[in-house]
C-alpha cells in the first residue's frame, strides 16, 4: 500500500497524533497490531477515524516504517481497518461488534421527553445571532493584540471593558468607568466572589433562585428573606435584620415580576449609606421592557455602595458564560484578589467577540428584534389565556422574559404533574420561595415565553390551557 500522506521533500512528518504503547509478547509488529486491535475494540478509536501514516507513526514510536506498513496491512486483511488511495487507512466501520447494553429505563414522572418548554431559563436559542457574531469574531480575531493570545487578565479584557462601560452608561444608566468593572462568567460567578470577601448574613428576596441562595450558603454565609409584592422588595424589613448585605432585583422582580418603586428605591439607598452596608444590583433583563422605557439600574444612585452585575444570558445566550460586576472602589482589589491573579473563567476570544459586537452597534441591534418578538409572545400569551382560561390572573409581564400565572389556593402541585403528563416543563411558583421567609405561601406558575423556539411556542401554549385547573 502506498503511504500517500508522507509530506515528501519538507523534512517534516505529516499525519495526526495517536497514542500508542507497545507492551506484551511477540515482536514489534505483533505488539503494534495488539494494541490497535484493543484500542479499537474498547472504542478509543471509533469506527472512521484516520490513522497517521506509516512514516509518521514510525517516527513517533521510534520503529521501523516497514514494522507499521506490514502491522496496517495485515489488519487490513483481518477487517479491522480500510486502505484506500487518497484517503488514507482508517478504522473500518464495522471493526469491532457493538458492546452490548443493558437498557434500563430510569422512573420519572410523566413522558419520557419534554414536548414543550416553558421554563423561565434562557432565551430563543435559536434566535441566536450566529452570522453576526461570526463576524464581529472574525474582526477580533483580526484586529486582537499579539497580548491577547497570552495568560488572561482577571479584570477582563480593556476592550470588553471599555465597550461595556460605554453601554451600561447610555442604556442602564450605570455610573461605569473600565476601571470599575470586572469581566465574570455570570450573576452566579460574581455573586460567588462578593461573598467570599464579605462579612455576616446576606438579605435576600423572599422570592428568587435556589442556587443564588446557594452560592451565598456555599460560603458559609446566611441569608434573611425579605418579603416581596407588586412594588418589588420591602425594603423597610432590612432595618430589622443584622444583615450588612442585600441582593435585590430593583429593575424587574425575579421571578414575581414587580419593579422596586421609587420610594422603596431611595429607602434602600438611604438603608446601605446609614449602615456601611453593600446593595448587590441584579440586573438580570433590564433590557427588556415593553410598555414603556427600560428602568435605570439603580447603580446610579450611589456607586460607592451598590455593586451592580449583569450579564448576557438573557439577551444572548447563558452558553456564553460572560456577565460583568461594576463594584466600589472599595471592593475591587479584594474581589479581584478573590478571583485569581490570572483568568481561569471567561474566554479572551468570547471577549473580544463581545467587545466588537457592544462597539459596532450589533448588540442593539439584536436585543430590538428580540424585544418586539417577546412583545408578540407576550401578547399571545395574555390572548390565549383570557381566551381558554379567564379565571388564571398573569402579573408580572411588563418586562422580562417570563410572567407569573396565579392560581387558585392548593392547586399547584397538581397543575405542575399535569403539565409533565403533557410534556410542558415549566416551574411551579413554590419552588422559588425562600425556606426561612413567613410570607403567605402563593400558588403559582412562572412561564418563560422566551425559551421556546418560534413554531413552538403556539402549541406549548395549548399545552399550557390543557394542564391549568379548571375554574
Amino acid at each position: 500500500m502506498a503511504d500517500d500522506w508522507a509530506n515528501s521533500g519538507s523534512g517534516e512528518v505529516a499525519g495526526v497524533d495517536l497514542h500508542v504503547e507497545l507492551t506484551g509478547a511477540g515482536g514489534l509488529r505483533a505488539q503494534l497490531m495488539s494494541a490497535l486491535r484493543d484500542a479499537i475494540r474498547s472504542g478509543r478509536l471509533a469506527p472512521g477515524t484516520r490513522l497517521p501514516p506509516y512514516r509518521g507513526l514510525a517516527a513517533d514510536l521510534g520503529i521501523a516504517r516497514n514494522t507499521v506498513a506490514a502491522a496496517y496491512a495485515e489488519l487490513v486483511e483481518e477487517g479491522w481497518l480500510t486502505a484506500r488511495q487518497g484517503s488514507g487507512t482508517r478504522v473500518a466501520q464495522r471493526a469491532a461488534p457493538a458492546p452490548i447494553r443493558h437498557r434500563v429505563d430510569p422512573v420519572r414522572p410523566g413522558p419520557q421527553r419534554v414536548l414543550h418548554d416553558l421554563q423561565p431559563s434562557s432565551p430563543n436559542a435559536a434566535a441566536f445571532p450566529r452570522s453576526d457574531w461570526a463576524t464581529s469574531t472574525r474582526r477580533a480575531l483580526a484586529s486582537a493584540p499579539h497580548d491577547a493570545f497570552g495568560v488572561g487578565d482577571p479584570r477582563g479584557r480593556p476592550e470588553l471593558r471599555d465597550a461595556v462601560a460605554e453601554y451600561l452608561s447610555r442604556a442602564r444608566g450605570v455610573r461605569a468607568e473600565p476601571d470599575r468593572i470586572l469581566i465574570c462568567a455570570g450573576f452566579a460567578h460574581g455573586l460567588q466572589l462578593l461573598t467570599q470577601v464579605l462579612d455576616g448574613p446576606i438579605a435576600m428576596e423572599a422570592y428568587g433562585l435556589d442556587f443564588h441562595r446557594n452560592t451565598v450558603h456555599a460560603n458559609g454565609i446566611d441569608t434573611i428573606p425579605i418579603s416581596v409584592d407588586g412594588h418589588g422588595a420591602v425594603v423597610d424589613e432590612l432595618r430589622a435584620t443584622a444583615a450588612r448585605a442585600v441582593v435585590l432585583t430593583p429593575a424587574h422582580q425575579y421571578p414575581t415580576g414587580g419593579p422596586l418603586n421609587p420610594e422603596r428605591r431611595a429607602t434602600v439607598v438611604d438603608w446601605v449609606r446609614s449602615t456601611g452596608g453593600l446593595l448587590i444590583e441584579d440586573d438580570y433583563d433590564g433590557e427588556f421592557r415593553y410598555d414603556r422605557e427600560p428602568i435605570g439600574a439603580l447603580q446610579g444612585l450611589d456607586p460607592d455602595r451598590i455593586a451592580y452585575l449583569g450579564s448576557v444570558s438573557k439577551s444572548l445566550s447563558p452558553a456564553l458564560r460572560l456577565g460583568w460586576m461594576v463594584l466600589p472602589d472599595a471592593l475591587i482589589d479584594t474581589v479581584l484578589a478573590a478571583k485569581g491573579s490570572r483568568e481561569l473563567w471567561v474566554s479572551v476570544v468570547t471577549q473580544l467577540a463581545l467587545a466588537d459586537f457592544l462597539r459596532t452597534g450589533a448588540y442593539d441591534r439584536h436585543l430590538r428584534r428580540s424585544r418586539a418578538t417577546h412583545r408578540r409572545r407576550r401578547a399571545l400569551l395574555v390572548h390565549t389565556l383570557a381566551e381558554r382560561a379567564p379565571h388564571v390572573r398573569v402579573s408580572g409581564i411588563a418586562a422580562g422574559l417570563h410572567a407569573v400565572l396565579e392560581l387558585p389556593p392548593g392547586t399547584e402541585k397538581s397543575t405542575v404533574r399535569a403539565a409533565r403528563r403533557l410534556g410542558l416543563a415549566l416551574d411551579g411558583l413554590h419552588r422559588y420561595r425562600h425556606p426561612a421567609t413567613t410570607m403567605p405561601d402563593r400558588d403559582g406558575l412562572v412561564i418563560g415565553y422566551g425559551t421556546p423556539a418560534d413554531h413552538a411556542f403556539a402549541p406549548a401554549l395549548d399545552a399550557l390551557c390543557q394542564a391549568l385547573p379548571s375554574p
